[in-house]
Parts: C-alpha cells; sequence; structure tokens
C-alpha cells in the first residue's frame, strides 16, 4: 500500500480478499443466529442478546490516535494526552497488518448512516470478526437502503482479535483506536468494546460538521408538543439520559446530537442506553 490509499481503495481490497467469508447487511435475526453459532454470545430469558467484552468494559481513552498530517491539523486538532499524534507511515503500517490478519476470520459487513439530518448526513461501513458488533452497529446507527447503495463516508475496521506491537506499531500498548481524516479509516484494535465504534464516529462528525454550519454536541434533546427542543447536557453518567425520558415529551436522543439551522438532529438511530 502507499499513502495514496484511501477508504475506497480499502474497501474494494477487503472485498476481493475475503469475497468467500463476508456477510453483506445481514438482518438482525440472522445476526443474532451468527452470535449464537460463533458462540459470540448467548440468549437472555427475554430474547436479548448478552456478550463479554473481555478485558474492556469500557473506552481505553489512553490507546486513542489521530494520524497527524502536519501543520493543518495543529490548527484544528487540541493534540495532547486526549488526542494523541500518530505517523502516516505508523498508521499505514499497522492497517496492512490489520488487513492480513482479517484475510484469515469471516468478516461481517454493516452499512449505516450517522445524522438523522439528510444534509449532514455520513455512510459508514463496519468491517469486524464479530457477528455481535454488526448488530450492535446496526441498533444504534441510522439503517436505509441508501447506505447500502452508496459508497462509504468512511470505514470502521474492526480486529478485536488482533495487538499491536508497541515497539514496532507507534501506539502505547496493543490496543488501539485510530482514525485517519484523510483516508477516511477508523481502525480499531484489541478491544470488543463497541462503544469504541460509537465514540469514534461521533469524534469524526465533531470535527467535520462545524465547517459545515452545524454544532457537533454531547447531549441528549427532546421536543414537546409546541415544538419546543431541550438539550441536557452533563458528563457521562449524570442523568442525561434519565431526564430526557420525558412521558410529556418525545425523546430526539440521549447522547450525541447537532444544532442546525434547521433544528436539533440525532447523531444516532435511536438511543445508545435504551430505557423502560
Amino acid at each position: 500500500m502507499t499513502n495514496r490509499t484511501n477508504a475506497q481503495m480499502i474497501n474494494k481490497m477487503i472485498l476481493q480478499k475475503n469475497k468467500k467469508c463476508i456477510c453483506v447487511n445481514l438482518s438482525i435475526p440472522e445476526l443474532v443466529e451468527k452470535i449464537v453459532i460463533n458462540s459470540e454470545g448467548f440468549l437472555s430469558d427475554t430474547g436479548s442478546v448478552l456478550v463479554k467484552t473481555g478485558e474492556f468494559t469500557g473506552r481505553s481513552p489512553d490507546d486513542k490516535y489521530i494520524v497527524d498530517y502536519g501543520t493543518k491539523y495543529d490548527q484544528e486538532i487540541d493534540w495532547g494526552k486526549t488526542n494523541q499524534r500518530i505517523s502516516p507511515e505508523s498508521f499505514e503500517t499497522l492497517l496492512s497488518k490489520v488487513l492480513e490478519y482479517l484475510e484469515r476470520k469471516k468478516l461481517y459487513i454493516q452499512d449505516v448512516q450517522a445524522g438523522a439530518d439528510k444534509m449532514h448526513q455520513r455512510n459508514i461501513r463496519i468491517f469486524s470478526e464479530y457477528a455481535w458488533s454488526a448488530l450492535f452497529c446496526q441498533n444504534l446507527f441510522i439503517n436505509s437502503s441508501e447506505s447500502n447503495k452508496a459508497e462509504p463516508d468512511f470505514l470502521i475496521i474492526q480486529a478485536p482479535g488482533f495487538k499491536a506491537n508497541p515497539l514496532t506499531d507507534g501506539v502505547n500498548s496493543p490496543t488501539f483506536i485510530i482514525i485517519d481524516f484523510e483516508k477516511k479509516i477508523i481502525l480499531i484494535g484489541n478491544t470488543q468494546y463497541a462503544g469504541e465504534i460509537k465514540k469514534s464516529v461521533f469524534t469524526v462528525m465533531n470535527r467535520l460538521l462545524p465547517a459545515e454550519k452545524v454544532l457537533p454536541m454531547h447531549c441528549s434533546a427532546n421536543i414537546g408538543k409546541n415544538g419546543d427542543t431541550a438539550l441536557f447536557f452533563g458528563l457521562s453518567g449524570t442523568g442525561k439520559t434519565t431526564l430526557s425520558s420525558d412521558p410529556e415529551r418525545s425523546l430526539i436522543g440521549d447522547d450525541e446530537h447537532g444544532w442546525s439551522a434547521e433544528g436539533i438532529f440525532n447523531f444516532e438511530g435511536g438511543c445508545y442506553a435504551k430505557t423502560i
């Protein structure tokens, strides 16, 4: 591969090399069946899918990176402990290793969309070695027949079973969550925690939407009968979802939204934390 590789090229490469071992946009019942057959998880007495995410039961913020392409990025990205730099060369090497690893795996593809406002929507294609990750994405993001036909704006390549080598791969640990805004690829390895997929997409929207005059927000939102919208801001676990789940008001979403000239729109297809 060269520095000219991008999401479309990688998408075609994976499809060609893994065409006999790819499941594309399976339905929810089909994915549930695969999860059980593959022993990825099991069903609860209510029919819900239960899985164990292994070592990580939450996000790994010390292992998050953005590929650094120089001066223009210094003006837009707050580099530091949260947004760590990784070189294009290190990312390209790691991407090659992950793709070689996935050639030996059965892959599940899910095409979804982020952003309920079509003016600011992004088409996302997820490749994962786990059926339950595909189910998670289908449940979390927006699904439509349009996303199956469109070229992906971003690829997410998730390889939970692949471990990086900190000595040679330019990362701090075997775990990595890397966003390359030039190639439009999100690369995730050595973590089964699916929240990394969700938050990576939020990071993408958080960077791209301000240029479209949209304010990305980490908040819950609901709307009243007279069209009055309320936003609930707060740190994780402080009650955004609970407060926005008001029986007298319609829920817009419980975690990630955009504020455009047209109004408030959810990035997701529903709610991350479903409530009764």
